[in-house]
C-alpha cells in the first residue's frame, strides 16, 4: 500500500508542478522580456557624462504593479539598491534584496535560484527630472519552471530534514530504551501489563500478556495520551521491534502491528499542549478550551482506527466464513456501537455544552501552570520510578541502561532511508501544488459537512507533516484569531489526529516491514473520523 501512496504523492506533485509551469509559460506569468515602469530617487543629481555609481531608492506604484503582475499589494513597492551609469549609457544592472513585506510573486521568483532572497535585472532610465528623481523601466531576470525548481529544492530540503530527525532521535532513543531495559529486567513492565490485561487481550489477542512487546505498547500509548512525544516514539519503536520477534512472516505487518499503529495514528491525547501553546501565544482568552473538543475528536479517531483495523484484519474471508466471523465479533461491534451512541446522545442532549461552561470557570493561568508542571515533572518522574524500582530489585542499573541504550542508536540509524523516502515524497507533493488540486476536489464535500474552506488545508496537511500542519494552524489563527470558530476548529484538528505517514514510515521502517497490509487505510480512516468528530463538536459548541 505504501508503494502506491509513495508513487501517488510523487506523481501528483510533479504533475501539478509541470502543469503550473506550462500555464505560467503560456500566460507569461512572470512577464519575461517586459519592463515595469518605476520611479528612481538618486542620492545626488545623476550625470550621464561620467561613469558613476549612485545609491538609489526604486519605487513601483501599487496600481502599476497590479496591472503588470495582476497581483494586489497593499502599498507602493520600494527597495534600495545601487546603479552605475556610464557615459552616454542609460542602462544599468541592478541587484536588490527582498524584505519580508516584498510582494509574494517577487519572493517566489527569488526562491527559484535556491534559498536566496534577492533579484537581479536591468534598469533603463527614460527621463531624468530636476528633483533627483527619474522615470525608468525595470526588466527583471528571466524566470522559468518555478514550480519544478521548487520541487527540486523541496526534495533536497526534506531529505536533509529526514536525516536530522533520525539523528536527533539517537539521544532520545538511547535514553528511553536504556530506562525501559531497566524496567523490563526489574519486572515492572510485566506488572503494568498484567494490570491492563483485559484491555490488551482484546486489542492484541495474538501477543502474550507477559511478552515485552505488551509493556512497550502500553508505555507508548500512555506517553502519547499524556502528550509526552519524546518518550512515546522510543517506546513505540521498541514495541515494533518486539512485535517483529513474534512475526512469522518477516517484512509483512502483523495484525497486532496494524492495530497498534491505528491507535498511534489516531493521536488520542489528554492535553494537546502544542496547540494550547500556539493559541496562548496568539493571545487567546481561553487557550485550553480545546481540551474537551480535541478529546472528543481523538476519541472518534481512536474508535474508528481500532474498529477498521479489527474488521480489515479478517479479510479476505473464504467463502462461507462471513457469518462465523460476524458471530465471533458480536461483542466487539456491540461495544463500538454503545460508545458511539453514548457520544451522540451526550452531544445532542447538550451535556457537552455544560462541559464548555465548566471549562469557562477554570482559571486559564492556573490550567497553563498545571499543564507546564505535568509536562516538566512527568519524564523525570518516570525515570526515577523505573530506575529506582530497578535498584530495589537488585538490577545492575548502569550496565543494563547501557545495554538498552545501544539498541537506540541502531534503530535511529536504521529508519533513515524510510524517513528520507517518505518525507521527500511529501515535500514534492506540497511544493508541486498538488495540495491545491486536492482542496479543489474536496471543496464540495467540506461545504456539505459544514467545514470552512479555510480549514481544509489544515485537515489535509495533518496526516502528512507535523511541522507543516503546525505552520498552517499558526497562520490560520493569526488571520482569523485564536478564539474564532475557525481558530478553535484547526486547533482541534491538531489535537485530534496524528502525522499518519510519518508514523508509518518510522515505525515500519524500524523493523523493515514493506507490506503494511491494512495499517494505512485504518490510519487514514482514523484521521477522517477525527476531522469529522472535530467539525461536529466544534460546530455544536462554538457556532
Amino acid at each position: 500500500m505504501l508503494n502506491y501512496v509513495w508513487l501517488g504523492l510523487i506523481f501528483l506533485g510533479l504533475a501539478a508542478a509541470l502543469s503550473s509551469d506550462v500555464l505560467d509559460k503560456t500566460t507569461n506569468r512572470y512577464q519575461k522580456g517586459n519592463e515595469i515602469q518605476v520611479s528612481v530617487l538618486f542620492n545626488e543629481p545623476p550625470d550621464l557624462k561620467t561613469e558613476k555609481t549612485y545609491d538609489v531608492i526604486v519605487k513601483v506604484d501599487k496600481a502599476k504593479f497590479l496591472k503588470f503582475y495582476n497581483e494586489i499589494v497593499e502599498k507602493d513597492v520600494e527597495f534600495k539598491s545601487k546603479v552605475t551609469l556610464k557615459k552616454n549609457d542609460i542602462t544599468s544592472p541592478i541587484y536588490f534584496v527582498l524584505d519580508k513585506d516584498a510582494p509574494k510573486i517577487w519572493q517566489k521568483m527569488a526562491k527559484v535560484n535556491g534559498k536566496e532572497e534577492d533579484l537581479t535585472g536591468e534598469l533603463k532610465i527614460i527621463k531624468i527630472n530636476e528633483d533627483l528623481t527619474a522615470e525608468a523601466g525595470l526588466l527583471l531576470e528571466e524566470i522559468s519552471f518555478v514550480k519544478l525548481k521548487e520541487v527540486t529544492n523541496s526534495a533536497l530540503e526534506y531529505a536533509e530534514i529526514a536525516v536530522k530527525i533520525a539523528l536527533g532521535l539517537i539521544g532520545i532513543m538511547a535514553l528511553w530504551l536504556g530506562v525501559m531495559k531497566i524496567a523490563e529486567e526489574a519486572g515492572l513492565i510485566q506488572i503494568i501489563a498484567r494490570a491492563l490485561k483485559p484491555i490488551t487481550k482484546f486489542l492484541f489477542p495474538d501477543v502474550p500478556s507477559d511478552h515485552p512487546a505488551m509493556g512497550s505498547m502500553i508505555m507508548n500509548i500512555s506517553a502519547n495520551f499524556l502528550g509526552l512525544g519524546n518518550a512515546a516514539t522510543p517506546f513505540g519503536l521498541k514495541a515494533m521491534e518486539e512485535l517483529d520477534k513474534l512475526n512469522p512472516e518477516k517484512g509483512t505487518a502483523t495484525n497486532a502491528m496494524c492495530t497498534f499503529l491505528a491507535i498511534n495514528t489516531a493521536g488520542m491525547t489528554l492535553i494537546p499542549a502544542t496547540a494550547i501553546a500556539v493559541r496562548a501565544a496568539a493571545g487567546s482568552s481561553e487557550p485550553a478550551v480545546i481540551i474537551g473538543t480535541a478529546l472528543v475528536g481523538s476519541t472518534c479517531a481512536t474508535i474508528t482506527g481500532i474498529t477498521a483495523a479489527k474488521i480489515m484484519e479478517k479479510f479476505p474471508l473464504k467463502f462461507g466464513e462471513f457469518s462465523a466471523w460476524l458471530k465471533s465479533n458480536v461483542k466487539f461491534f456491540f461495544w463500538v456501537f454503545g460508545i458511539v451512541s453514548l457520544l451522540a446522545i451526550l452531544a445532542f442532549t447538550g451535556i457537552l455544552t455544560l462541559v464548555k461552561g465548566a471549562l469557562s470557570f477554570i482559571n486559564v493561568e492556573t490550567l497553563k501552570t498545571f499543564i507546564q508542571i505535568i509536562s516538566t515533572v512527568a519524564i523525570p518522574f518516570l525515570i526515577m520510578i523505573f530506575v529506582g524500582y530497578g535498584a530495589l530489585k537488585k538490577v545492575k542499573v548502569y550496565e543494563t541502561f547501557v545495554e538498552g541504550a545501544k539498541e537506540g542508536f541502531n534503530v535511529a540509524v536504521r529508519i533513515i532511508p524510510y524517513l528520507v523516502a517518505m518525507l521527500m515524497a511529501i515535500g514534492i507533493f506540497r511544493s508541486g501544488g498538488a495540495m491545491e488540486w486536492l482542496i479543489f476536489v474536496l471543496r464540495p464535500i467540506t461545504d456539505f459537512i459544514g467545514m470552512p474552506a479555510e480549514a481544509l488545508p489544515m485537515a489535509l496537511m495533518r496526516p502528512l507533516s507535523g511541522s507543516g500542519s503546525l505552520g498552517i494552524m499558526a497562520e490560520i489563527i493569526s488571520v482569523h484569531g485564536p478564539d474564532s470558530f475557525i481558530g478553535i476548529l484547526v486547533s482541534t484538528f491538531f489535537g485530534s489526529t496524528e502525522t499518519t505517514f510519518y508514523v508509518l514510515a518510522v515505525y515500519f521502517g524500524s523493523v523493515s516491514v514493506k507490506k503494511t497490509r491494512h495499517a494505512l487505510p485504518a490510519g487514514l480512516l482514523a484521521d477522517i473520523a477525527g476531522v469529522l468528530g472535530a467539525v461536529f463538536i466544534v460546530r455544536l459548541l462554538f457556532l
